[in-house]
């Protein structure tokens, strides 16, 4: 299929194919790394002996750090090449895995996923800047929609290998498998990735890095403190904390020359809403997966490995219905496949907010399904118009802010999935369910299921504002500036 776009070698001057092939493997390696390392917190918190509180950190740690990095990385991809950061972020991904697969106690596993994370920083939030340069604007959405494969087939490696690296080998591979495969991506992406980017000149802005990610953290700390504890002056002090660090990070922003968030972008019309969606889309579906992983493994009481492969069927139909999402959003527009993606989603959380201890696990598979194709609809599409949207000297922070507005969708999604969840059983032992180290039997399963059944409900609230944010982009059509009207 990627063959096709090689059609593209007469604009680009490269097999655009092949080096969407290498885009798609570090997406891929990614994706891999956000879901295969759910199935493996039970065995890595009894191995290393890490605190319950802080085997959460594994996963928020990570996402985090691509959250903060994403807009300043893709802005060094502008000052000093995309492809030169993206090939770096690919060593420094794969070093962050081996030292993750070495780690011996709670400080070095959390520490070296921070690294890991830098390195996946730099790979995503360069990915869909190195697209914009190697297609035209009106083949972008099937390009984006070909590198949704690799999310999908990297979700799908990451659940079905994360299950069977657990059950029958050792946690530590779960890491390992990224060095040989980001190796050989690197070595690739040195022969067939051209650097067609133009230099631009940059400040990187610390200041607004510093505020923003004290704000985060506090709050994010908070929530996940919530979920074994009940409210304390502790935990109001970081809430209240992170707050104030985030107020402090607007006031900053509008004194910085060169933003970590550049606010002139969002007098583009479609590109507001665009990142609007992507924010609330993370917050509303990253959940899911852990949600679906605590009914499987704790109510239902499946393995890792029979949990995983029921959602397999998901992922499959998402890297499927990507492409030809992607090439509709080029003939339509965003708007309709981007939306009507939602929409599907909002149809598998209620799906899913349905099931209980005596459900046939055929409803997981049907709204798995739902689920894959609503985000392999998405994405490309939603991609696609912020990338079309913004002006080509500003591909990598467009392509970073991006990141950062899915991301930290995704690192809320998490705590906020704790929160709503744990509210019907005493808070440590739903936390101990969820990082799968206790399980249910008996009334407290199907009171837990209830607890489920409200965050799934209360993520169905977020997407259809996700939908709304969509959907406002046909508001928008003809009534562009003519500085941004053909890139629109």
């Amino acid at each position: 299929m990627i063959e096709q776009l090689d059609k593209d070698d007469e604009v680009t001057g490269v097999h655009s194919g092949l080096a969407l092939a290498v885009v798609m493997t570090g997406v891929l390696i990614t994706a891999v790394d956000t879901t295969i390392v759910v199935l493996a917190l039970p065995t890595i918190e009894r191995s290393l002996h890490v605190a319950l509180a802080s085997v959460i950190w594994i996963i928020i740690g990570y996402l985090l750090v691509i959250t903060l990095l994403a807009t300043q990385v893709g802005r060094l991809g502008d000052m000093f090449g995309r492809v030169r950061m993206y090939e770096a972020g690919f060593l420094i991904f794969v070093l962050g895995s081996a030292l993750c697969a070495l780690a011996w106690d709670e400080a070095s596993i959390i520490g070296f996923r921070v690294l890991q994370g830098i390195g996946g920083a730099l790979v995503t939030a360069n990915s869909g800047a190195i697209i914009a340069d190697l297609y035209p604007p009106k083949r972008r959405g099937r390009a984006y929609g070909f590198n949704a494969i690799g999310w999908s087939m990297g979700a799908v490696l990451g659940i079905v290998l994360g299950g069977l690296i657990v059950t029958y080998i050792s946690w530590r591979w779960i890491f390992g498998i990224n060095i040989p495969i980001g190796l050989g991506a690197l070595l690739l992406a040195v022969r067939v990735l051209p650097d067609k980017g133009e230099r631009q000149r940059r400040r990187l802005d610390v200041a607004g890095m510093a505020t923003i990610g004290l704000g985060l953290f506090g709050v994010l700390w908070g929530i996940t403190k919530l979920a074994t504890t009940s409210l304390n002056l502790s935990v109001l002090a970081f809430l209240l904390g992170g707050l104030v660090m985030i107020g402090v990070f607007v006031v900053v922003e509008r004194s910085r020359e060169e933003p970590m968030l550049d606010l002139s972008i969002f007098s583009i019309p479609t590109l507001t809403p665009s990142l609007l969606a992507s924010l609330f889309q993370g917050l509303g579906n990253y959940a899911v997966l852990f949600l679906v992983i605590m009914y499987l493994q704790g109510p239902r009481g499946l393995t890792p490995l029979n949990a995983s492969l029921l959602l397999v069927p998901g992922y499959l139909m998402g890297g499927t219905i990507g492409p030809l999402a992607g090439r509709l959003a080029d003939r339509v527009g965003p708007v309709i496949p981007a939306t009507a993606g939602l929409a599907m989603q909002v149809v598998a959380l209620f799906i899913y907010a349905q099931l209980d201890l005596k459900s046939g696990l055929w409803l997981v598979v049907v709204a798995s399904v739902f689920n894959g194709i609503g985000g392999g609809s998405f994405f490309p599409a939603n991609n696609s118009a912020v990338m079309k949207a913004s002006p080509p000297e500003l591909f990598g922070i467009s392509s970073g802010m991006l990141r950062t507005f899915s991301n930290t969708g995704m690192v809320f999604s998490f705590a906020f999935a704790i929160l709503i969840a744990s509210r019907s059983i005493p808070r440590h032992v739903a936390f101990a369910i969820f990082v799968g180290t206790a399980k249910l039997e008996g009334k407290v399963a199907t009171v837990f299921t209830s607890g489920l059944h409200s965050a799934f409900y209360g993520c169905m609230v977020l997407m259809v504002i996700a939908a709304m944010f969509s959907a406002s982009r046909g508001r928008h059509k003809g009534r562009l500036d003519p500085e941004h009207a053909e890139r629109a």
